[in-house]
Parts: C-alpha cells; structure tokens; sequence
C-alpha cells in the first residue's frame, strides 16, 4: 500500500486500481474511506484508478490537529499526493463531498488540473448546497417502491431534527437506484468507512469562500463533467445544470435510474460516460 506524507507530517495512503492514465480519486461521505468507490463500475479498465483515502480514513494516519479535517485544509493533501506521482497536471474525479475539496483545489492551484469530473458531486464550495425541498422532490419519484412508506416517514423525522440512528439507516434506499443486493452491502460498509467525527469538521465555518471560487472558475480552460443520478436528490439534475453554467467548459450528463452511486445502479454506463469524457480530453 503505497503512502506519502502531508505537509503537516500526518501519513497519508492511497490505492490504486487498474493500469494506464493516472485518475486522482478524492471520495466523498464526507470523510468516508476510499474502498467505497471500488473500481468505480469498471473504469479502472480505462485508467489507473489513484484513490486517496483523506487523512483519519481508511489506512490513513490520524492528524495531531484535529481541526485540519476541515475541508479546504486538506487541499495541501492533494497537492502533496500529485507531487509524490510526480504529475505536472492531473485529471481529477470527486464523488459527493468530495466535490467541495476538488473544487477547492482546482481553485488554489488551476494550472495543476486538466480536467475535472463531479460525480454526484456536492458544490458548497460554489456557494449551492441541497435543501429539504430537494429531498422531497427526489423522494417524490420513489413512490412505487415497496420501500417507501416506511423510509419516507423516517426521512420526515430527518427533517424535523428528531431522527435516531435506525431513522438515518431506514432512508438509505433513497440514495441508491435500486435497493437490491449490491446496494444493501454497499451501504452496510458505511459506519464502518466513516471517521463521523472527521465529518462533522469537515464543512466548519470558514472552510468555503464562494464568491473567490466562483471567481476562480470562471476563468478555468480546463474540461469540467457533471454526472448526475436521475433520482439522486444531491443534487438534482436541474440544480447540477445549475452549477454547469459556473463553469467555462463544463458538460452535464444525467444517468437515467441512478441514484448517488451511479456506478453501481449501471457499471457500464457510468464508466463508458466518464472513460468518453477523459478520452476526449487527451
């Protein structure tokens, strides 16, 4: 297992899967580590998958400072992980909140980053974030699954700020496209994955500046994808259109029947879209 050290000292590792053109990974959760993503529906077939597990995840070392778990303090790790690959210019993919720290440093360091793909992706960075209505909105078209009842009564008790922790288990189907098999295991590894008190550090006051990142990539030459879940609530595929027209050079794509890990309601699809974006690229 391969490692390197952050500027603050901490150890930090990353995985790779597959071979060929190098694709940086940052996962989301927040602070989830990085075995979630898998070889993210096949594309490590296309590219060597980089999948860095951010600092107090998976196998990498716990920081001396908690406080350096707030987002825009980790973008030195990725700074310092695209140095030890000894990269002039990366592709970058984040996946849900860690769309908040590509972005973040995509913004510091502009010339490093030669494309960049949002894959469910989180944009607090740019100021937009997901409300209940969202939520609602996208639950709205689960309606005929055998599920629903129940998970929705405990996705009211979310909102309303009274859920336990069988409540937050409960609405988890809401976030896949299919409750099937695959989905249930994949969301069983989550509390386990998780560094929760990591998370709760990870958006702190001060972490985000929206109007300089928004300013930041406005002038980007670099490519930018959005792959949206037709039934995924964060975000929405009108609100990643949204966020598309922030950007120079962005493309949107929404995978039909997709939920927020669209590699594993359509391996295929999700790999085909993402490998056909990079090679296009080159």
């Amino acid at each position: 297992m391969p490692t390197f050290t952050a500027p603050d000292g901490t150890q930090l590792a990353y995985h790779v899967r597959g071979e060929g053109e190098p694709l940086l990974c940052l996962p989301g959760g927040p602070m989830r580590a990085s075995a979630y993503l898998g070889d993210l529906g096949g594309l490590a077939r296309h590219r060597g998958l980089i999948l860095l597990d951010l600092r107090g995840t998976g196998d990498s070392g716990v920081p001396a400072d908690p406080a350096t778990y707030r987002c825009d303090r980790q973008v030195g790790d990725v700074e310092a992980l695209r140095a030890h690959l000894g990269l002039e210019r990366v592709d970058l993919l984040a996946h849900s909140a860690g769309g908040d720290l590509a972005l973040l440093y995509a913004a510091r360091h502009p010339r490093r980053i030669r494309s960049l793909t949002l894959v469910t992706s989180r944009a607090r960075a740019l100021g937009v974030d997901f409300t209940e209505e969202h939520r609602r909105e996208a639950a709205d078209l689960r309606k005929a699954e055998p599920w629903f009842e129940t998970a929705y009564e405990a996705y009211e008790r979310v909102w309303a700020g009274s859920a336990s922790d069988a409540d937050w288990d409960t609405i988890t189907p809401f976030f896949y496209g299919r409750w099937d098999a695959a989905a249930q295991a994949h969301a069983s590894t989550d509390a386990e994955q998780s560094n929760e008190a990591a998370a709760e550090l990870y958006p702190a006051p001060g972490a985000f500046d929206p109007a300089q990142v928004r300013a930041a990539v406005a002038s980007w030459d670099a490519r930018v994808l959005l792959l949206a879940g037709a039934l995924d609530s964060g975000p929405l595929p009108r609100v990643a259109a949204a966020v598309a027209e922030l950007f120079p050079r962005a493309e949107l794509t929404v995978q039909p029947g997709a939920g927020h890990f669209p590699w594993l309601d359509d391996p295929r699809a999700f790999s085909e879209t993402v490998a056909d974006f990079l090679d296009r690229g080159k």
